[in-house]
């Protein structure tokens, strides 16, 4: 039964007609039918879209808790209580541009070399319709085959990573693709504009100073969760749009740049992270870069209590998407 939905309309090309947004919560309780995120049309009822929200249920590369292959589920089970109006961005990013569930990247979860190879094509794939990807982890590991694919349509680009820790080590037990390492991995593969990286939200103990010996000499700039609570969400945001500029910006966030009262449910949480809300106004303090894809990453649902994490994640990629559908949007009416 679909009355109460907007119906499937004919396949659209990125930017065509008003988009379909999102199914009438009036209409239909928020409990009832698939959990695509948001509760938006799939990618296949409107053909192609601005902004494909695609799952990654991948967890192979974690060194702690697994469980993060269940993460992508859960957000959008949680998007359910998302409305189509962004009031902290003023913007209705469902009707600026065409947002749909492009599903799930089916990986092998045996071996990660291969898994890593399928992310990236399937990457290609959806990039190459002209759509802006927002996905939904998975661990950390899937972010270096989603920077190769844009970084192959865009070139080197910017990099804002919400984290509480670098990931930019070299190994674990000889693996070069893990959780740990997937900047590391970028930066030796030219995907990153080294003069725009910056890690937010880092604390907690380290293996040795060399580990941030190496991160600066990659070109990370950090701002910790220390700094974030010490100088205001304002400033934060201003530094890194000053870092940014105007170069192509990719926004990888891992949930446990929330402190565990904020986000319980991930693989390796460190204590003294950031609120949910400076999070979300760090994010809205964006608005303006060239977002060109983001990720949210490492919400392990076994953890989670209340649906806590969840939650925060479902808003954390509410909130990337409008950035992105508004810079989409000011990009058609200049």
């Amino acid at each position: 039964m679909t009355s109460a939905a907007q119906q499937p309309d004919e396949p659209r090309a990125p930017g065509a007609g008003r988009p379909r947004g999102p199914v009438d919560s009036s209409r239909v309780p928020r409990y009832a039918g698939p959990a695509t995120f948001a509760r938006l049309p799939r990618l296949d009822e409107v053909g192609t879209a601005d902004v494909a929200v695609v799952g990654v249920p991948f967890d192979t590369g974690v060194s702690y808790r697994p469980g993060a292959r269940f993460g992508g589920n859960a957000i959008r089970e949680a998007s359910r209580l998302l409305r189509p109006y962004n009031p902290a961005q003023d913007a209705s990013p469902f009707a600026l541009a065409q947002v749909a569930d492009a599903g799930d990247i089916a990986a092998n979860p045996f071996n990660i070399d291969e898994a890593v190879e399928t992310i990236q094509a399937a990457a290609d794939d959806l990039l190459d319709t002209g759509a802006r990807l927002m996905t939904l982890g998975g661990d950390h590991t899937i972010a270096l085959p989603l920077l190769r694919s844009v970084a192959r349509k865009h070139g080197p680009v910017a990099l804002l990573h919400f984290d509480a820790h670098l990931d930019t080590w070299d190994t674990y037990f000889g693996a070069e693709y893990t959780h740990g390492t997937p900047f590391r991995r970028a930066f030796e593969e030219g995907l990153l504009d080294t003069s725009a990286l910056s890690h937010v939200g880092t604390r907690g103990p380290l293996y040795g100073k060399k580990d941030l010996d190496d991160d600066e000499k990659m070109g990370f700039g950090i701002v910790t969760s220390a700094d974030v609570m010490r100088r205001g969400v304002d400033e934060v945001a201003q530094q890194l749009r000053d870092r940014i500029g105007d170069r192509p910006l990719y926004v990888s966030i891992d949930i446990d740049v929330l402190d565990p009262a904020h986000a319980p449910g991930t693989g390796t949480p460190e204590a003294g992270g950031l609120t949910s809300r400076e999070l979300l106004e760090i994010l809205r303090g964006l608005a303006g870069c060239r977002m060109v894809s983001a990720d949210v990453v490492e919400v392990a649902p076994a953890y989670d209590h209340a649906e806590i994490t969840s939650v925060a994640a479902s808003h954390t990629a509410y909130e990337l998407t409008t950035l992105m559908s508004r810079g989409i949007a000011g990009s058609r009416a200049g």
